[in-house]
Parts: C-alpha cells; structure tokens; sequence
C-alpha cells in the first residue's frame, strides 16, 4: 500500500456508518484522507507547535474548548455553558450570545436518546446528528426516546433522566472494549416508568407536538473498526509529546487507539500537524 499524508489544522474525524460500520476519514486542514484501509498500518503525527482557532482560524498560544482561540471562546454562543448544560438555555431570556446562531442549531429539533457506550447512558443531539453523536461518543447501541422541539426542552428532559441513568461516556472503559449488550427497549421502558410523572408534566407544559414520544423508534447498532483494543489505556497529549508514532488498532469514538497509546483527535482541534500512514 503507498503512503499517505495530510498538513493542517485538525479537525474532528469525519465518520458516516454504512449498515452498522463505521467508517472514518481524517481531515486537518483542507486535506482529507480515509482511514478504510489503516488499521495495522504505522501512523504518525507531528504538532507543529502553532494552533489555529477552529472558528476564525487566529493563531492563538492556548486552545479552548476543543479549539477555540479565548475571545471567540468568550463570545460565541458554541461556546456558552449552555452547549454542556442545555438545562441552562437562556435564549428565552433574551440573554443568548448569538441568537442567529441559536435559531439555526438550539432552536431546532433535537433528539433525547440512550445509548451503550461504556455501559448505559442518556444523551441529547440535534436531530440531523443523528448518528453522528452516537459514533463520536463510541456507543455500540443507541435508540431514540424523544423528540423535542428545541434544545432547552432537551436539557430538561436530559435532567430528569440522568437521576436515574448517567450522562457520561468513561472514555477509558469505552477504550478497552465493547460494553455488554443491552435490551435498549426495555430499558427505555424502565426509565419512561422512572420518569413517569417528569416527562409527562413536561409534555403537558410544552405540548405533545413539542415533546414527542418515540415508541416506535428502532434501535441502531454499531460496529467500530477495531483490531485490537489497549490492555492498557495511555492518553496521548500533543502538548507534551509533539510526535505521536505507532501501528493504529482501531478508531473508535474520536480515538486512535495505537499500540503506543491513545489520542482523542477531537481534543486537539486546530492543532496544526503533519499526519501520516505508511
């Protein structure tokens, strides 16, 4: 097989399922190559020591939030508490940073889900992230519960749920193998009967248009293309170890699991590196 390579900024791995496969590519910068056939190949990756800001692309000497240079870390609604704790949505209060850029992605339906990633957990997306969200997060199954008509509403949903089921993937866990399977309806079912009088009063408040129950949703499931999982999970961090080298085993999430290591290449975003397979 010939080598391949890509220079730039990264980004957040592409992925797209075919069936129930995963299937990624790795971008940086302008330059995008799949990562179909690299499993068992020697990979490298070399930070160039400069970062770019994922949004306005400005040289900055610290990231933020996965990318971010501070001032649009500071004043970019992506970037308000609220993405993290959608509960906290305070566009109707006509505080939100950007609320052009909330009509076009808080404001839009969004899908509250479980899913089986390190074990059981509740989870909310837009619902043109689906599956998306799900693969980032490594989850071998997921299943719609509800849709909602906008974020806020999500976050509300999320909250009641999360007493009884966590919202937190152990990205450790999720790296060292595929989790049990689950019955995804009947935990669902078991979590709807938890929640019982919770979700119901916030039907009743927002309408049955706006808070839907999926009972008819169909659970997806979902391979990763894995030859081998670590017996030991190691983070790499690019900051202090600027030149990552080692035969990938696997993608799974946004990890490349190396027989060096591991790296979350969306925790790197806007780092400028030189990426290569050989």
């Amino acid at each position: 097989m010939s080598a391949l390579s890509a220079s730039g900024a990264l980004r957040k791995m592409p992925v797209q399922l075919e069936g129930e496969l995963a299937r990624y590519s790795f971008l940086a910068g302008d330059e995008r190559i799949s990562l179909d056939d690299a499993i068992g190949r020697r990979v490298s990756i070399v930070y160039a020591g400069k970062i770019e800001c994922v949004h306005c692309g400005r040289g900055t000497k610290k990231s933020f939030n996965q990318g971010y240079c501070y001032p649009c870390f500071r004043d970019l609604a992506q970037c308000d508490s609220c993405i993290v704790s959608p509960e906290k949505c305070h566009y109707f209060e006509g505080t939100c940073r950007e609320p052009a850029w909330a009509d076009d992605h808080c404001m839009k339906d969004h899908i509250v889900y479980i899913a089986n990633s390190s074990g059981m957990k509740i989870g909310i997306t837009r619902g043109t992230q689906v599956p998306t969200r799900w693969v980032d997060q490594g989850a071998t199954q997921a299943l719609p519960v509800f849709r909602v008509s906008n974020r806020l509403q999500s976050g509300l949903l999320e909250t009641a749920f999360k007493a009884h089921v966590s919202d937190r993937t152990s990205w450790q866990a999720m790296l060292k193998g595929d989790p049990p399977e689950q019955d995804m309806h009947a935990r669902r079912d078991q979590l709807l009967a938890a929640c019982d009088s919770e979700w119901r009063a916030l039907q009743d408040k927002f309408g049955l248009a706006a808070v839907q129950l999926l009972d008819d949703a169909q659970e997806q499931r979902i391979r990763f293309p894995v030859q081998q999982y670590p017996v030991k999970v190691k983070s790499f961090n690019l900051d202090k170890q600027p030149v990552l080298e080692g035969i990938l085993l696997g993608i799974k999430g946004q990890y490349l699991m190396l027989d060096s290591g591991v790296i979350n290449i969306r925790k790197f975003g806007g780092y400028v590196v030189d990426f290569s397979i050989s």
